[in-house]
């Protein structure tokens, strides 16, 4: 349950305790003015009396074990209202003297009264039960809204993965083709020996290709499934970005793009899983690596606890960006044609999370830069 759900039921519930509370203030006034003064009434004029100090429920508790044990033969009926005293904690006596209570009528009259007394009890515990049915019925309705909106969020993730693997089998398909057709051309001697090497490099960066689309769908897949957890230890943030940089600097050469690493040389200690924070950097410098502009510039800075992975490529479009770090996501046709999974970015952002922090698109970094990555951990 997210904090806005809770903020809003604790709302709902102290409006509900407000109101009953003040609903409860006027039964109390309603009673001394109005109720017990008329029952005092009645029950004189009945030649009921009452001796004893209680407070109002137990007045009306006691008043309606009397008219019950009433029912009770004579001896009986002296020792269960003596218990009933001891048990309320009150020295009440209550007699019932009136010749009005003898026979058929006198059974009818008890019985009557008996009924007064106990809707005289519901009303003062009326206010509880509206405000605890209210209130129910409020619980009840926002978690239908939060189901029917987690239904919905559901179908359009469902809808997006079914596209999302639709691309990756396409994607997997192609490398596959090639694959089986140079295979085959090679098995049966088509291919002159001299000619072989560049069809033995196809073969092996397409399944290269297909290696890395089914890790990256095996990570994501991993990090969804349940009971998924972290193995963190404490480790150095500053040590992991540059060794995961330098991993990648052969194909930033590649490129011909520019590095450019302020990391600091003191260590920044972070308790982390190592295997998962490094796949989440990685990420970020592929990503940087692939939609950079080639010949140009990436920035890669650690300020404390905050990484930044900032390139010149072309800036993401708005209206994509908002869905930027959804699962499945691969934005227009000329990002989705750069290999991309559409999975990356998301499993960055679980990872992040998993650990504290929040991983973010920053547009107006400046100082050169189109665009920025930035990891926000808890330092």
């Amino acid at each position: 349950m997210n904090k806005s759900v809770k903020w809003f039921l604790v709302q709902r519930f102290l409006i509900v305790l407000f109101c009953v509370y003040w609903s409860v203030e006027a039964v109390n006034i309603l009673y001394r003015v109005v109720i017990t003064p008329a029952a005092l009434t009645f029950l004189e004029s009945q030649q009921v009396e009452i001796k004893g100090n209680s407070n109002m429920v137990a007045w009306m508790l006691q008043v309606l074990f009397c008219f019950f044990t009433g029912f009770l033969p004579s001896g009986i009926r002296e020792w269960v209202q003596s218990e009933i005293e001891q048990a309320m904690g009150s020295s009440m006596n209550i007699q019932v003297t009136s010749p009005l209570y003898s026979g058929v009528w006198g059974v009818i009259l008890r019985i009557m009264i008996i009924g007064g007394i106990i809707g005289l009890l519901l009303i003062r515990i009326l206010p509880y039960l509206v405000g605890a049915l209210y209130y129910s019925r409020i619980v009840t309705r926002k978690f239908n809204e939060l189901l029917a909106q987690e239904e919905a969020q559901k179908l359009v993730r469902d809808q997006r993965r079914n596209l999302m693997l639709s691309d990756i089998a396409h994607d997997i398909k192609t490398p596959i083709t090639t694959i089986c057709g140079y295979s085959k051309a090679l098995s049966e001697g088509v291919v002159k020996e001299k000619d072989r090497q560049p069809y033995l490099d196809a073969i092996y960066a397409k399944a290269m290709r297909m290696d890395e689309l089914l890790t990256i769908l095996f990570e994501y897949v991993k990090l969804e499934s349940e009971g998924f957890t972290l193995h963190k230890e404490p480790g150095d943030l500053a040590e992991l970005t540059r060794e995961m940089t330098a991993l990648l600097y052969a194909d930033y050469e590649d490129r011909k793009m520019e590095l450019v690493l302020e990391i600091p040389e003191e260590q920044v200690p972070f308790e982390m899983d190592r295997l998962q924070m490094g796949r989440a950097v990685t990420n970020l410098l592929t990503n940087a690596l692939r939609y950079g502009k080639e010949g140009g510039r990436v920035l890669v800075r650690l300020q404390e606890y905050e990484l930044t992975v900032a390139d010149e490529g072309e800036p993401v479009d708005p209206a994509f960006a908002a869905h930027i770090f959804e699962p499945f996501t691969r934005g227009d046709k000329a990002r989705s044609s750069k290999g991309g999974s559409g999975l990356g970015l998301g499993i960055s952002k679980k990872i992040v999370e998993m650990h504290g922090g929040k991983l973010f698109l920053n547009q107006n970094f400046g100082e050169g830069y189109t665009k920025a990555f930035q990891i926000r951990l808890p330092g």
